[in-house]
């Protein structure tokens, strides 16, 4: 599961961009600029999350605990991706869904192999989590090849009812997920400690310097961050059409590169720190847990949450972002199932992650949409 924990003194520089932000918004500056600072000021307000969740379930026993870390494991992407389905923004939306999901498993484990192999000429995991996790991931696959496939064989017909499948495939995937944190809390708990049940957050909090949080502190961070997360995503949903316009990308490219790497930034460098750490175990449950997160929790609460707003969202993804899901997939597949990874692996899969971003990016706009 997602370690929340991370360096976050030096992010803590970025969080001067929390009011000049608001400052560009109040005076209705170019919306360019409200993307970008909203975007920068995200970063270490999601990495306060995420240090502040991890500090709270030490405090609540292993169970809650690690049932707390993982509902806000990736908080601040369900917030972005939350104020945008509100918008109306449902490419992005999706968009967004899809970059976390290749962005962890590629861009986090690669670069994560990558620092570690370099220190390390061979570090090795768990293989049977990573097994268990890679399973995981396939489904999330098959949870979005599924309607993509639907949509193709009833294309013609009057009525396909592709949003009852989407909405009864997110319950299938929700429970599943409800079923795997059984699985990692409780009655597999040992094969997703990496170290010993006693020593696993002393290696993390030792690894990335931090000292224990109360419970009181840990609350207050946890939601102060929360709710200006809430409001740089507000900020950053206003302007994201026009920034797309302005710097020529497409909506799709911003929302599964750009906004799935701002969401992410505390993540990634939790991983890397670990994977230098030689704590690859820790490395792989956050990228690929993280990624499970997105594709079993993230992406079915979406769609639940769509009829509340009166923005019904379904799991209808375009070709190209369920071919993107599914590469990425399979070449963690290969790489992640024996056990041991190096710094070669870690480049290879970033070379995936480079290569479909590039794809993304030359990827016209209409090419990029799924059907509503």
């Amino acid at each position: 599961m997602r370690i929340g924990n991370f360096e976050v003194r030096p992010l803590l520089l970025l969080l001067v961009f929390l009011p000049v932000a608001i400052a560009m918004e109040l005076l209705h500056a170019d919306p360019v600029w409200i993307f970008a600072t909203s975007a920068i000021a995200i970063i270490p307000l999601a990495g306060l999350m995420g240090q502040s969740t991890e500090h709270l379930a030490e405090h609540m026993g292993a169970g809650l605990g690690g049932l707390l870390n993982a509902s806000f494991g990736n908080a601040a992407e369900l917030i972005i991706a939350m104020m945008a389905l509100r918008a109306g923004l449902l490419d992005v939306v999706k968009a967004s869904v899809t970059g976390s999901i290749i962005g962890n498993i590629l861009l986090v484990l690669g670069a994560s192999a990558v620092a570690g192999g370099i220190k390390y000429q061979r570090q090795v995991f768990n293989r049977t989590a990573a097994t268990l996790g890679v399973t995981s991931l396939v489904l999330s696959a098959i949870g979005l090849v599924v309607p993509a496939l639907f949509h193709i064989v009833v294309s013609d017909h009057p009525m396909p009812q592709e949003q009852e499948l989407s909405l009864e495939i997110a319950i299938v995937l929700f429970v599943t997920y409800i079923l795997s944190l059984v699985f990692a809390l409780y009655t597999h708990k040992h094969l997703y400690s990496g170290e010993s049940e006693e020593n696993g957050g002393h290696v993390v909090r030792e690894a990335l310097g931090v000292e224990s949080w109360s419970t009181k502190k840990s609350v207050t961070v946890l939601l102060v961050a929360t709710s200006f997360v809430a409001l740089m995503s507000e900020f950053l949903v206003g302007a994201v059409e026009h920034t797309a316009r302005e710097i020529g990308m497409t909506e799709v490219f911003v929302g599964v590169i750009v906004v799935a790497i701002i969401g992410n930034a505390a993540e990634h460098s939790t991983a890397i720190l670990m994977a230098m750490k030689n704590q690859m175990d820790l490395a792989l449950n956050i990228a690929i847990g993280s990624s499970i997160q997105i594709a079993l929790f993230v992406a079915p609460l979406l769609v639940f949450s769509g009829y509340l707003f009166g923005q019904p969202m379904n799991l209808l993804f375009s070709e190209f972002e369920v071919m993107a899901v599914a590469l990425s997939v399979g070449i963690v597949a290969i790489v992640a199932t024996d056990g041991e990874s190096n710094w070669m692996e870690g480049v290879q899969l970033l070379a995936v992650y480079i290569i479909l971003a590039i794809a993304f990016y030359f990827l016209p706009e209409t090419a990029g949409v799924g059907a509503h």
